[in-house]
């Protein structure tokens, strides 16, 4: 998912998003016990994780700026 696709998101939305990432990475590096056979979603699943806590943390910057 892009970054632009995030900021629309509701911030339960992206804590939703964050859960369900951290679980694909989880079940990822279950399989990479029993050789993985698509071993780029490891970075691509960190990225989006990346993205989702970069998000998060512009919004909670935000909030606190207009307070």
């Amino acid at each position: 998912m892009k970054i632009k696709d995030l900021r629309g998101l509701s911030k339960q939305e992206l804590e939703d998003k964050l859960e369900g990432s951290n679980k694909q990475l989880m079940d990822l590096q279950f399989k990479r016990r029993s050789n993985v056979e698509k071993p780029h979603l490891f970075k691509k699943v960190k990225k989006g994780i990346a993205r989702i806590l970069t998000v998060m943390n512009e919004n909670k910057g935000a909030r606190s700026g207009k307070e």
